[in-house]
């Protein structure tokens, strides 16, 4: 409804002709989609103790059906009306485009713009809690024992004879509890222990080929890099397998096992050799965990680590205790959730974002919650303490999080890939100067608050998330409901709706797509294609689904003359292209005019046909920047909002281009060799780009210490340039009123450079690198009162003798310092250790690396003591970090 009725109003505000008595229709109908979406909003906003009933939920069903047939009929005559006429550039659509800026808001987009102003409020309040604590939580409350146990169990054997025969420890215990997070709790405290070591999930359904090739990427990720790419079988995985770990000594997790047959096809895998292996396994299945031995049964968490759970999510600082009025609920609330991990989460971080009158509604809380947990936590009593939170979330966050009904088990996924699909379905609404993907980020933000998203531990890699296996139980439940998506995944009897709005394919089982050719695709507006199911698919996709809007191909079989077929699919909003084997994009690419997200990221496209600069829409490109340059006149896409993925800048030109794209948020260029020539070319083209909001150079930088930023990129939050070596801190960078973040690397550091540094104005953190020291130089640059820095919280210096000293009254909100010296260089230029720690006054904690080649011990030891006794002398009692390296 949120945009079927912007869409009406759009259409009686452009010049579109209509006729007087299809206008008089179109405002009826306006008029009476508003009334159902006030009831529909009653419904939602019901309280969580009175869910509706099923004639409530059918009757929203058949709005929902409507308000989708409506919707399609709109789009096929925008597009009719509003393609471009090759051969006159001042067509009708011209016409059109110029009406856009006469075109006002209706009543239901203020009604939004207050909800989204609402929301925003309230995630800014818990963004603190959720970074601070929801998320560990988990991790910190009532596992420690349970993990020191199974660690002595798995390797203090009765005798050493014993220690060198394989072990498996089998976790079993209910959906929730934790048994993932102490399984790998358990493999982090002991793979260094072992010559190699991975942690692979088997789930319902699984692929075992896919799992092998996992298997073996993770025990030795430089032998099977190319893994993936193999056309092994499973037999040939299992060979590889058992020859590979013939002579090692390992630690295998094998994670959410629910058949004992595919238990079996992976332990035939792992090859006994007497060389103390141990294998750790988790289930749901009592019987299983029987059959495989070494059982530990996880138990709920006990009263006293369910209360500290609970409380530490409600009070996440620590400096708050329950207020009395509540106590007797929260008992109640928590002897419901029968020490479920996963139910005291979803349950408290709900229940921490409420505001006034705790009491009444913490009862509601309770009284909805199923009865019985205590006694047999089955999955309708999960699903029925789970619907809680997903109920008492806001309509567009609903729809948001049904979305993720689309990902099988275990799947992991980025906040981006996710955010930038919402964007192409429709789900995210803006206000004025904020992005799509800003706006996406807080829908986003808030369903980590909720916990119904969890990251994924990934060190190294960006972060990934997923969904709780019990969470995508009950959406997947709700969805097929509520015919909201339908997912095929070769696993489950599934009767297929009449009309199917969205579709994951995710199967190779021929069978399962022989149903697709049964029912008309055309309403479909959403497809995710995954394995090898696109050549499998009954038709083209534009004559199968002409009205697409979101398209993901994550699979074999599709080349390029599928992409000349794709490019009639004119309603696209969202096209992902991950297929090897799709070299070139057609010039019909054109032909997307509504396309505003296109990710080829993994694909070996090197060059954007020049008609690509017709999708005037687009606000996301992701592609391969390391070996594909940006097409000219890129700048002409002014509603490009982010380019993912790093660019190569080879001549000032390119920066010139980039200069047109005022609507850029997110900027990151590696410039392969500057010279005087871009100088200027940087800095207009950072003048133009107004809502720029991060910016990463890497590359070979000179200066760019122009100081005319005008009007400059106000809005930049974050610069990281410490894959370059500047010759001085650029003075612009004092002009920039929102600078909060700051990586940069120095090839020397002067007094002007601390100047300008501790002018910007909104500074909280900051990196400095320094390549060497000032020649000469035998006195610390002081930073003290004169030096603003006067909003710096943390604080890195990598520098070889840290050339700086704080004076009294520096850096009076530093939290956070860390620093690093050798011991030679700082004695043979400053003589001694004084940094002047004793003077920051708000330090809670520094961090220092003592490097010690070629130095005497007792040098490093007076390094040492000089640093713990100023901090000794500093009044806030910081706590200290500190390693010494290398005293060969």
């Amino acid at each position: 409804m949120g945009t079927l009725l912007p869409k009406l109003f759009d259409i009686l505000q452009k010049e579109y002709q209509l006729q007087k008595k299809t206008r008089g229709e179109i405002m009826w109908l306006m008029s009476e989609l508003e009334s159902m979406q006030i009831a529909l909003l009653k419904i939602s906003e019901a309280p969580i103790d009175q869910p509706p009933d099923e004639q409530v939920k059918l009757w929203a069903k058949n709005v929902r059906d409507l308000t989708y047939d409506i919707e399609d009929n709109i789009d096929k005559f925008v597009v009719r009306i509003d393609t471009p006429m090759p051969n006159n550039p001042h067509s009708f659509r011209g016409f059109i485009e110029r009406s856009l800026d006469l075109m006002t808001k209706a009543k239901i987009r203020r009604k939004i713009g207050l909800d989204i102003r609402d929301i925003k409020s309230r995630i800014n309040e818990e963004k603190e809690r959720r970074d601070s604590f929801i998320q560990r939580a988990f991790k910190t409350v009532g596992i420690e024992e349970k993990t020191d146990y199974l660690v002595r169990r798995l390797m203090e054997g009765p005798d050493e004879e014993l220690r060198q025969q394989q072990y498996v420890v089998s976790i079993v215990g209910f959906g929730g509890l934790g048994k993932t997070t102490l399984a790998m709790a358990v493999y982090k405290e002991l793979k260094e222990k072992f010559d190699c070591g991975a942690f692979v999930s088997i789930s319902l359904s699984p692929n075992m080929v896919g799992i092998l090739k996992n298997m073996l990427h993770q025990l030795d990720e430089e032998k099977y890099c190319n893994i993936n790419g193999a056309t092994w079988d499973e037999g040939q995985l299992i060979d590889e397998l058992r020859e590979f770990l013939k002579k090692k000594r390992y630690i295998i997790v094998i994670d959410d096992v629910w058949d004992n047959s595919h238990w079996q096809t992976i332990r035939y895998a792992l090859a006994e050799n007497e060389l103390g292996s141990r294998i750790i396994m988790t289930t749901r299945i009592v019987s299983i965990a029987k059959q495989i031995g070494g059982a530990y049964q996880l138990e709920p968490l006990s009263l006293d680590d369910s209360r500290k759970l609970f409380d530490q999510i409600i009070f996440p600082l620590k400096d708050k205790c329950l207020p009395y009025h509540l106590s007797e609920v929260s008992q109640k609330i928590l002897k419901k959730c029968g020490g479920i991990p996963l139910a005291i989460i979803t349950i408290a971080s709900m229940l921490a974002s409420k505001k006034g009158n705790e009491h009444e509604h913490w009862y509601k809380v309770y009284n909805s919650m199923g009865s019985g947990l205590e006694d047999k936590p089955d999955l309708m009593n999960m699903r029925k303490i789970l619907s809680i939170s997903y109920y008492d979330l806001v309509p567009h966050l609903k729809t948001c999080l049904l979305y993720l009904s689309l990902y099988p088990e275990d799947y992991v996924f980025t906040s981006k890939t996710l955010i930038w699909k919402w964007v192409g379905e429709g789900f995210v609404e803006t206000e004025q100067g904020s992005s799509l993907y800003e706006a996406g980020r807080e829908y986003f933000d808030e369903l980590m608050n909720k916990s119904m998203i969890q990251p994924v531990d990934e060190d190294g890699l960006e972060t990934r998330y997923r969904i709780h296996d019990m969470v995508l139980d009950l959406i997947t439940f709700i969805s097929i409901e509520e015919h909201y998506l339908t997912r095929l995944d070769g696993h489950q009897s599934l009767s297929l709706p009449k009309k199917i709005r969205r579709l994951s394919l995710q199967t190779n089982v021929e069978e399962d797509v022989k149903q697709l050719a049964t029912i008309s695709l055309c309403h479909l507006r959403s497809l995710t294609v995954s394995e090898q199911s696109f050549n499998l698919l009954p038709s083209t996709l534009s004559s199968l689904c002409p009205l697409l809007r979101v398209l993901d191909l994550n699979c074999d079989g599709v080349e390029n003359q599928h992409c000349k077929d794709i490019c009639n699919l004119l309603h696209l909003r969202y096209l992902k292209l991950s297929c090897d084997c799709i070299t070139e994009l057609p010039k019909e690419i054109a032909n997307l005019q509504f396309l505003q997200v296109l990710d080829i990221y993994h694909t070996h496209v090197k060059e954007l046909p020049p008609s690509f600069i017709q999708l005037k829409r687009l606000v996301y490109l992701h592609v391969n920047g390391w070996y594909m340059r940006l097409p000219d006149d890129l700048g002409s896409l002014d509603m490009l909002q982010e380019i993912g993925d790093i660019f190569y800048i080879d001549n000032p030109t390119m920066l010139h281009n980039l200069g047109g794209l005022a609507e850029l948020r997110s900027l990151s260029i590696d410039i392969i060799k500057w010279d005087e020539s871009y100088d200027k070319a940087f800095i207009q083209c950072l003048s133009k780009l107004v809502s720029l909001e991060f910016l990463k150079v890497i590359g070979t930088v000179g200066s760019t210490c122009g100081s005319n930023l005008s009007p400059g990129p106000q809005r930049l939050r974050s610069i990281d340039m410490s894959d370059c070596t500047l010759t001085a801190v650029p003075r612009w960078m004092s002009s920039l009123s929102s600078l909060s973040t700051l990586s940069i690397t120095l090839l020397t550091l002067g007094e002007e450079d601390l100047q300008i540094l501790g002018d910007i104005p909104s500074l909280n953190y900051l990196d400095i690198q320094v390549r060497k020291a000032t020649p000469d130089r035998n006195k610390r640059l002081v930073i003290d009162n004169v030096s603003p820095f006067q909003c710096l919280t943390q604080l890195s210096v990598v520098s070889v003798t840290m050339e700086v000293r704080f004076a009294p009254g520096a850096m009076q909100n530093l939290r956070n310092l860390e620093f690093y010296i050798n011991v030679r260089e700082t004695v043979d230029q400053f003589g001694d250790f004084d940094f002047g720690l004793e003077n920051l006054s708000s330090l809670d904690s520094v961090g220092v690396r003592i490097w010690g080649s070629d130095s005497k011990m007792s040098e490093a030891d007076d390094a040492e003591t000089a640093i713990r006794r100023s901090l000794h002398m500093n009044g806030k009692n910081p706590t200290i970090n500190l390693h010494r390296h290398d005293w060969a």
